[in-house]
């Protein structure tokens, strides 16, 4: 046999030993919906909570230096300085550290990982989503507030029904993108002992003793999802434009 063909020969032999054998692919599966689940759940917090941060931000950065003193600026200066406090920490602290942090100290009695890691994936995500939708809030023209009064509504109101998804329309790409990176984010589950993708690639490891097949299996799910999801992004990014004109 020639060189090409034993080649062949052993990454067939190694592709059944890590993958057909014991059905070990199965911790590949069942790895990838773990990781799916994180990902999509922890995007929604994510937004919930960037899209609460951004309107105070926002708020505050517009109307700090018009608005009257009283309570209501005094309690939205109060929240700004939380929010600022919330991301200088998230952003400033690597996220493996933030999901350590929330199994071993914040949540240490409870057995649900899966929850931990959306919780500290979602925390996460929130603090770079505010400053996605902060920066197509602050975009938005001045004059699309005034017509949201002259309307009758109020501030919430205006905010709710014409500046908000406006906004959303203008940083759509960008939190389609957040949702990849988030997605790569979450192949550090591991440290907490939750079976997502990249653990279940790295126990067909342990028991195989063959790094190369099954590492290079996880590398390669990752990034066809990652061209997936880029190639819808550009599908969004292309009739946004559209509908534009």
């Amino acid at each position: 046999m020639t060189d090409l063909a034993l080649w062949f020969e052993k990454m067939k032999d190694n592709f059944i030993l890590n993958f057909i054998a014991d059905n070990r692919w199965r911790y590949l599966w069942e790895g990838l919906k773990i990781t799916l689940k994180v990902t999509f759940f922890a995007v929604l917090i994510g937004i919930a909570i960037g899209v609460v941060v951004a309107v105070i931000r926002s708020t505050y950065d517009q109307t700090a230096e018009t608005a009257r003193k009283g309570f209501g600026r005094m309690l939205l200066g109060l929240l700004n300085g939380v929010c600022k406090l919330y991301l200088t920490v998230i952003r400033g602290t690597p996220v493996v550290v933030q999901l350590m942090i929330t199994y071993y100290v914040i949540f240490v009695s409870s057995n649900d990982k899966v929850m931990v890691a959306i919780l500290a994936f979602g925390i996460n995500s929130g603090a770079y989503v505010a400053e996605i939708v902060r920066s197509g809030i602050m975009s938005i023209d001045r004059g699309q507030f005034e017509a949201g009064r002259s309307l009758g509504f109020n501030y919430v109101q205006t905010m709710w029904n014409i500046i908000i998804p406006q906004a959303f329309k203008n940083v759509l790409p960008a939190l389609a993108n957040e949702f990849i990176v988030l997605l790569k984010e979450t192949s550090v589950s591991g440290f907490i002992g939750l079976q997502d993708l990249t653990k279940g690639g790295d126990i067909i490891r342990s028991r195989t003793y063959s790094a190369f097949m099954p590492l290079i299996g996880v590398a390669i799910i990752y990034l066809v999802m990652v061209m997936f999801f880029s190639w819808l992004v550009g599908k969004l990014e292309r009739r946004l434009r559209i509908g534009d004109r």
